[in-house]
C-alpha cells in the first residue's frame, strides 16, 4: 500500500468518524428534543384536565377538548384498589402497573414511561387526580418516529456523501502532499542509478516537508563535497607520489645498472633511496591520518595537555638542535585522544622550526586547553595566510623545502575533530604564530 493511498485512507477514516460523531449528536439532539415537546404538551395537558372534575359515566371518563385546538391525547383513570376507567375514545386500555397504582394513592410522583399498545408506540404521563386516583395521558409517538426514521436515512445519506467526498479530497490532497515526497524519492533513485551527486530537489516553503527537501539538498551537497575532496585527495597523492617513486626508480637503476660506480657515488645514491623512502613512508602515514576524517582513532579520555606539550618539545629538540624551544606551561585538562594531539602539536613544532634560523628561538605556551607556537622565522605571506591548512598547499617559499604540504591540514583536522580550532597569524616582531584551541579553550583569534 502505497504512502498516498495510506493518506488518502487515513483523512477518509478521520471524516468518517467525524461525520458519524456529528450525526449521532444531531439525532440525539433531534429526538430529545421533540419527545422534550410532547412532554411539554402532555405536561400542559395534564393542568387542563387537572382544573375541572371530569365528569366519570358509568365506565368511561368525559375529558374536555384541549383549550387551544391540538391533539389532546387520550386518558385512563386508576383507582387505588385496581379499578380503570377509559375515555370513550379509548379502545384499548392501559395494563396498570404497580408504579402507576403508587402514583394513585399518594407513594409515588407523577412519571413519564414509552409503552406498546396494539404494536403502537405511546408516550403516557401518569399523575395524581383525586385522592385514591391517578389519571393517565397517552400520546401517539408514531409521527415522531415516522420524523425520526427519516431523520436517521437522512443522516445517513449525508454521512455517506460525506466520507465519498472525504475520500475524493482526499486523493486530492495527498496527491499534493505527497509531491514533494515523490519529487525526494525520484531524486534518490536518480542518484542511486547515476551517482550524480549534482541532483538537487525544488525546496521552497517552511513546511516539513520542505525542510526535509533542504535536509536532503544538504546531504546531497555535503557528499558531493567530501566526495571531491576524496578525488582531489587521491589526484594530489598520486602526485606527490609519483616523484619519489621516478627518483627511487631512477636511483634503482642506475645501482642496477653495469655502469660502474665509485663507492661516493654509490653512498650518495643509497643515502637518496633511503631518504625518499622515508618521505614516501611519512607521506603515507599522513594520508592515513587525514584520511580518517574527523573520526577519531580512540576512545577519548581525559588528558594533560600540557605534560603532553612538554613530551613533543622534548622530542623536537632531539630532532632539531639547532632550535631553542622556550616553554611555558599552565596545568591543563583537556578530553581527547593523546596519539592525535601529540602528532599535531609536533606537526606545528616541527614546522616552527624548519622556519626557524639557525640558532632560532620557538616559544611553546599551554593554558586553558590552548595551544600556542611562536617562531621568528621570515612569517607567512598574507596571501598564503587563507591556505596553510590546505591539504598539500605549499607556499612558493617552501617548496623547495622538505615536506608534503599536510603537516598543517592534519593539525587542524585533530584540532576541529576535538571540538576545536587552529588559527595561523604574523607575529608582532616577525615569524609565525600558530594557536590551538581544544575542547573548552577559548577561540583561538581570542
Amino acid at each position: 500500500m502505497t504512502f498516498r493511498v495510506r493518506l488518502t485512507l487515513v483523512a477518509a477514516t478521520a471524516v468518517a468518524l467525524a461525520v458519524a460523531l456529528a450525526s449521532v449528536v444531531v439525532y440525539v439532539v433531534v429526538r430529545n428534543e421533540l419527545r422534550a415537546q410532547v412532554d411539554d404538551s402532555l405536561r400542559d395537558r395534564a393542568v387542563e384536565v387537572s382544573r375541572a372534575p371530569v365528569p366519570r359515566r358509568g365506565r368511561f371518563f368525559e375529558i374536555p377538548p384541549p383549550l387551544f385546538g391540538g391533539p389532546g391525547g387520550y386518558i385512563q383513570a386508576v383507582r387505588s384498589d385496581g379499578q380503570t376507567f377509559v375515555g370513550r375514545d379509548v379502545n384499548i386500555p392501559i395494563p396498570v402497573t404497580d408504579r402507576a397504582l403508587a402514583v394513585a394513592d399518594g407513594s409515588e410522583e407523577p412519571f413519564f414511561e414509552d409503552r406498546t399498545l396494539a404494536n403502537t408506540h405511546v408516550r403516557v404521563l401518569t399523575f395524581p387526580y383525586e385522592p385514591g386516583w391517578a389519571l393517565q395521558l397517552l400520546r401517539d409517538m408514531t409521527e415522531i418516529d415516522n420524523t425520526l426514521s427519516r431523520l436517521r436515512w437522512f443522516l445517513v445519506a449525508i454521512a455517506s456523501a460525506g466520507i465519498l467526498l472525504a475520500a475524493a479530497l482526499g486523493l486530492v490532497v495527498s496527491r499534493a502532499a505527497v509531491a514533494p515526497v515523490a519529487r525526494l524519492t525520484r531524486a534518490t533513485e536518480r542518484v542511486t542509478e547515476t551517482g550524480d551527486l549534482s541532483e538537487r530537489i525544488d525546496a521552497t516553503g517552511e513546511d516539513e516537508l520542505s525542510r526535509l527537501a533542504g535536509s536532503f539538498n544538504a546531504m546531497l551537497g555535503a557528499l558531493e563535497e567530501s566526495t571531491k575532496a576524496q578525488r582531489q585527495l587521491v589526484a594530489d597523492a598520486s602526485h606527490e607520489l609519483r616523484t619519489p617513486l621516478t627518483s627511487l626508480r631512477t636511483n634503482f637503476e642506475v645501482l642496477m645498472s653495469d655502469r660502474e660506480l665509485d663507492p661516493d657515488e654509490r653512498r650518495r645514491l643509497l643515502d637518496d633511496v633511503v631518504e625518499q623512502i622515508g618521505e614516501m613512508t611519512a607521506l603515507i602515514a599522513e594520508l592515513i591520518e587525514l584520511a580518517r576524517g574527523d573520526q577519531l582513532p580512540s576512545e577519548p579520555e581525559e588528558v594533560r595537555l600540557d605534560l603532553l606539550a612538554a613530551e613533543a618539545v622534548e622530542r623536537a629538540r632531539r630532532d632539531r638542535p639547532g632550535v631553542t624551544f622556550h616553554t611555558q606551561f599552565q596545568a591543563s585538562v583537556v578530553r581527547g585522544v593523546p596519539a592525535s594531539l601529540e602528532r599535531a602539536i609536533g606537526n606545528v613544532l616541527d614546522n616552527a622550526a624548519k622556519w626557524s634560523p639557525p640558532g632560532g628561538e620557538v616559544d611553546v605556551s599551554v593554558d586553558d586547553g590552548t595551544v600556542t607556537v611562536r617562531d621568528r622565522g621570515p612569517g607567512i605571506e598574507d596571501e598564503d595566510l587563507p591556505h596553510v591548512f590546505d591539504r598539500f598547499y605549499r607556499a612558493s617559499s617552501a617548496r623547495t623545502m622538505p615536506g608534503s604540504g599536510l603537516g598543517l591540514a592534519i593539525v587542524r583536522q585533530v584540532a576541529e575533530a576535538h571540538g576545536g580550532g587552529v588559527v595561523a597569524e604574523r607575529a608582532e616582531g616577525g615569524g609565525t604564530r600558530v594557536t590551538i584551541r581544544l575542547n573548552g579553550g577559548p577561540p583561538p583569534n581570542s
